[in-house]
C-alpha cells in the first residue's frame, strides 16, 4: 500500500503533475479497467512520466444507491489491487457531499487542484460533477484549457459485450462464476472476518467457520458452493454455504465455510473465501437425519472435484 496517497498527499507531492492518469471507480479491477490503466501506463513511458490511477475513497452509490449496490471488492482490496497493477502511484479521493455536488469545472479544479496531468483516461461513458452532470465533451473542453490531452477509451469487449463491473455482477448474481471469472481476469472472492457461530456444525461433525458480510458485498446468491479458503495464505478446499441456514431457528451467519482437514482455532481471523462451483440451492430440512448426509454430501463434492 506504500503507493496509495490520498489527495491532500497527492497534491502537497505534484504526484498527478505532468502524469498519465487513468481516472474511475474501479471496482474489482477487471480486464476492462486493466486496458485502460494499460493505456495510461503507455503513454507515461512514451514521455517519461508518472503512471497513476485515480480514484474515489469509495464508490459514488456507496452514497446515492446504497440499497442495491454490490461491490466486487472493499475499498481496501480496490487500493491495493489498484497499487499491483503497475502504476506508479494510486491516488484517492475523497467522495464526500461536498465533493461530489460541485458541478463539472468545479469538481476537476478541485480534483487536481492546478497540479493537470499530460494525459487523462477515462471511459467513454465517463460521468462526474453534481447529478453526473459532466461527460467526456466537458471532459475534452476543461482538457483544452488546461493543456491537458483527455483520451477516452471504448470498454474493452469479450464474448460481444464490454467488459464491466455490472456485466460482473450480474454473471455472479446468476451463480455464471467461471464466466464472471473470466472478465475479472481472476477468480472471485470475498475476505471476512470469522465470527462465533451456533455450533451445532461441531456437533454434527463439520464445523464451519461463520462470516458476516454487509449486504452489498453479498453478490452470489444464496446456496451451497464448492470453495477454496485461504487461511493465512495457505488454500484449502471448502463447502460453503451463502445466506441464513433456513434449518436453524437462531441462525444468523450470512456465509459458513467447512474447511476440509482442517482444525484450528481461527475465531477473529480474517480469511478468503473463493468460490468455484454452484452445488444446490439452501434447503430447509425436515430432520438432522435428511440434513447430515447431504451436507456430507456437499463436503464430498468439494473433496472430490476440487
Amino acid at each position: 500500500m506504500d503507493k496509495v496517497f490520498d489527495k491532500d498527499r497527492a497534491l502537497e507531492m505534484g504526484l498527478m503533475s505532468g502524469a498519465s492518469v487513468a481516472f474511475g471507480v474501479f471496482d474489482g479491477v477487471h480486464l476492462g479497467h486493466r486496458f485502460l490503466i494499460d493505456q495510461a501506463i503507455s503513454t507515461a513511458h512514451e514521455t517519461g512520466g508518472r503512471s497513476v490511477a485515480l480514484t474515489f475513497d469509495i464508490d459514488p452509490d456507496e452514497r446515492f444507491h446504497a440499497d442495491r449496490l454490490k461491490k466486487l471488492m472493499t475499498n481496501q482490496e480496490r487500493f491495493e489491487a489498484l497499487s499491483q497493477t503497475g502504476v506508479d502511484a494510486v491516488v484517492v479521493l475523497p467522495f464526500t457531499p461536498e465533493f461530489s455536488s460541485q458541478g463539472p469545472r468545479d469538481f476537476l479544479e478541485s480534483t487536481f487542484g492546478g497540479c493537470v496531468p499530460a494525459y487523462l483516461h477515462v471511459g467513454s461513458n465517463f460521468r462526474f460533477g453534481r447529478r453526473a452532470s459532466g461527460n467526456v465533451d466537458d471532459l475534452a473542453y476543461w482538457g483544452k484549457d488546461c493543456g491537458v490531452e483527455v483520451m477516452a477509451h471504448d470498454l474493452k469487449s469479450a464474448d460481444g459485450g464490454p467488459i464491466s463491473a455490472t456485466r460482473i455482477r450480474c454473471l455472479l448474481q446468476e451463480a455464471h462464476i467461471t464466466q464472471a471469472n473470466d472478465l475479472l481476469g481472476r477468480p472471485y472472492s470475498f475476505s471476512a472476518q470469522v465470527v462465533a457461530g451456533r455450533g451445532e456444525g461441531a456437533d454434527m461433525g463439520f464445523a464451519t467457520a461463520n462470516l458476516m458480510l454487509e449486504d452489498m458485498r453479498r453478490v452470489i446468491p444464496d446456496g451451497v458452493y464448492g470453495s477454496y479458503v485461504y487461511v493465512d495464505g495457505i488454500r484449502y478446499k471448502c463447502a460453503m454455504s451463502m445466506g441464513v441456514a433456513p434449518s436453524f431457528e437462531n441462525a444468523s451467519a450470512i456465509c459458513e465455510a467447512h474447511i476440509l482437514d482442517f482444525h484450528d482455532d481461527i475465531y477473529g481471523a480474517t480469511i478468503r473465501v473463493e468460490p468455484v462451483h454452484f452445488i444446490n440451492h439452501l434447503i430447509k430440512f425436515e430432520s438432522l437425519d435428511v440434513l447430515i448426509p447431504t451436507v456430507q454430501g456437499y463436503i464430498a463434492w468439494a473433496r472430490e472435484n476440487l
